[in-house]
């Protein structure tokens, strides 16, 4: 995580990418138009395309239904074909204007088409582009779904809290959030340790036992700021008692078993929530 987003200045939804597209994931979702969609039903921008082939079908009905164009305006070359060149051209220069949502209005009717007609699995490759880039949206059955919510952004920015109170649990939730949002190389078990241990760090910050671990810090917490035994038994059964013994980081963490990044996003989000729940219960 870059340094203007660990002090707050820039904000955490610039890495999980909510209601906007950077130009990585732009470029990148063009990459998959092109190559997961128009190469593999076989488009060849030398060659005509017929009216009446299954390309030029395909053709027609992005021209005419999602772009809403006129039939008779469709690009075509001398022979009155369709020219693959032109047409691609329209598409790639209206997706590099469109905004962020109607790029995913496109991929959706793309999807569509693909699941109704062609069979080619796009909505698989167009998700391991928006995973890659961090997108908060997925491809669900010719539908984009939205994976991450803006309630879940606002948890993870209201629990960093610029203060020098709260340095041990900032960074570890900073490091969670750097490790989870890593385009390149994320590492989802790493994310989910920083994740538990900024929940630990918080609690030994309040009970003053910089030596606790979470169960007994929970304990004294629940028993001080009257926190339900219900929930105060929850999270300390979903971190699995975060001891060295054993528990999450020796269990859920260990190299056979797989850490995806729902999994990661579930503790991240979940951490700053209670850390949020447990800052408001100080303030009573």
């Amino acid at each position: 995580m870059r340094f203007s987003q660990r002090i707050g200045k820039t904000s955490v939804r610039d890495s999980i990418q909510i209601e906007s597209i950077d130009e990585k994931l732009e470029n990148r979702l063009w990459n998959t138009i092109q190559i997961n969609f128009f190469d593999v039903i076989g488009v060849n921008f030398h060659h005509k395309i017929d009216n009446d082939s299954d390309i030029g079908l395909v053709f027609n009905s992005i021209w005419q239904e999602f772009f809403e164009n006129r039939a008779d305006e469709i690009p075509k070359n001398q022979q009155r074909d369709i020219s693959a060149r032109e047409f691609v051209g329209y598409i790639k220069d209206w997706f590099f204007k469109s905004n962020w949502f109607e790029k995913y209005d496109f991929l959706e009717f793309l999807s569509k088409i693909d699941i109704n007609y062609l069979k080619i699995e796009f909505d698989v490759r167009c998700n391991n582009s928006l995973k890659k880039e961090m997108s908060a949206y997925r491809l669900v059955d010719g539908h984009i779904v939205q994976i991450t919510s803006e309630e879940e952004i606002v948890e993870i920015e209201d629990a960093l809290v610029n203060s020098s109170k709260w340095e041990p649990v900032n960074t570890h939730l900073s490091t969670a959030i750097e490790y989870f949002s890593n385009r390149k190389n994320p590492d989802y078990r790493n994310s989910i340790k920083e994740s538990i241990s900024a929940v630990e760090s918080l609690c030994k910050i309040i009970v003053g036992n910089n030596s606790t671990t979470l169960a007994p810090a929970l304990k004294i917490i629940e028993e001080k700021y009257k926190v339900h035994g219900a929930l105060r038994s929850a999270f300390t059964a979903l971190y699995g008692y975060t001891s060295d013994a054993g528990g999450i980081r020796h269990s859920l963490l260990t190299d056979d078993i797989e850490v995806s990044m729902e999994d990661a996003k579930f503790m991240l989000v979940s951490c700053s929530a209670f850390i949020n729940y447990l800052k408001v219960k100080l303030e009573k």
